[in-house]
């Protein structure tokens, strides 16, 4: 039995398996139940007790090795069909979303960088708060329209009927907690969520962004606040880039300005961005009015100080020319992939 165990493993061998019919005519013969390692080991049972574990031996090695080649055949073959019919290497692979700051914050990031570099601190406060520091102490008496309920959403005190808070309609709230727990020279920018009773539209929505800025010592003067704002904006637009100051009003500062810059899509000559005037408004700013300083216990004849503020999305919407406000909280990750 041996000497014919030798001529097949020859045979084994060296018979063919190189596409899938050979392979599973391979299979039939030699490995299936039929097959002829099956017969041979039927076989070994009249084999003479001498030769018997000689034989055996043998027998095994010789499946192994046609089960090896099998394996290893039918391995390749997989390999070789999936390259070639199953697999396009011309298709673009597949994109997967990572985590990533939202464009608001990255705008965010990048305004306070600015201004930390000219040394304004960066300060915050509850958006939560009374009225003596959204209103009262900003100059802003009982009767003006800013604390009608149309504008301004408020929270009654179950414990004190009598007392109410409001969702703070700007972080102005902010400089007036610093000042009083602060003497001058003070110099702090404080951003953060404000919230307004406003229909929403593409660009209006009842909870945005600000951040304000305050800088009280002697002697400032609408001077420093142009020089200081004319360098934020062109660090942030481009160097190229011009403000101006219309006159406007503002019931916590005295004189008042609104703060527009060159439009640095058509560089001022007009187009429809800045409706043809070569202006984008941004924000508003002023000198703070004495009755604030009054109302935080600083005296405005020794001191004087300049305001300003400004929305982080309508800052962003111009910057990365987006149209509506909305899509900043709809998380539609096409929209936010883009930055």
């Amino acid at each position: 039995m041996l000497n014919n165990l030798a001529d097949i493993e020859q045979e084994i061998t060296s018979c063919p398996v190189g596409n899938k019919e050979e392979l599973e005519a391979y299979r039939l013969k030699y490995l299936s139940r039929n097959g002829l390692l099956t017969s041979l080991f039927e076989d070994l049972k009249g084999v003479s007790r001498e030769e018997k574990p000689a034989a055996g031996k043998k027998l095994n090695e010789i499946k192994r090795m046609a089960e090896a080649k099998f394996n290893t055949a039918k391995a390749e073959l997989e390999d070789k069909d999936t390259g070639s019919a199953d697999m396009d290497l011309t298709i673009p692979g597949r994109s997967f979303s990572v985590g990533r700051e939202h464009i608001l914050s990255q705008t965010l990031a990048e305004m306070v960088k600015i201004f930390r570099e000219i040394g304004f601190k960066v300060t915050d406060g509850p958006e939560l708060e009374e009225e003596f520091y959204n209103f009262d102490a900003l100059n802003t008496p009982a009767h003006h329209p800013a604390r009608d309920m149309q504008d301004t959403f408020y929270v009654q005190d179950k414990n004190d009927r009598d007392k109410k808070y409001v969702l703070r309609t700007h972080t102005s709230p902010v400089q007036i907690r610093t000042m009083l727990k602060n003497k001058p020279p003070l110099r702090i920018v404080s951003p953060g969520k404000v919230f307004r009773n406003e229909t929403v539209t593409y660009k209006n929505y009842f909870m945005f962004q600000q951040i304000e800025g305050l800088y009280v010592d002697k002697n400032v003067s609408m001077r420093d606040l142009k020089g200081v704002l004319d360098y934020f904006f062109r660090k942030f637009y481009g160097e190229k880039t011009v403000t101006r100051f219309i006159p406007s009003f503002f019931p916590f500062t005295e004189p008042s300005g609104q703060v527009d810059v060159s439009c640095f899509i058509c560089g001022g000559k007009g187009c429809k961005t800045c409706k043809e005037t070569g202006w984008l408004e941004i924000g508003g700013c002023g000198m703070v009015d004495p009755n604030v300083f009054r109302s935080v216990n600083i005296d405005p004849e020794e001191y004087t100080g300049y305001a300003f503020g400004m929305g982080i999305e309508r800052l962003a919407m111009m910057k990365y020319g987006i149209k509506d406000i909305r899509t900043f909280y709809q998380n539609d990750v096409r929209f936010l992939d883009q930055f």
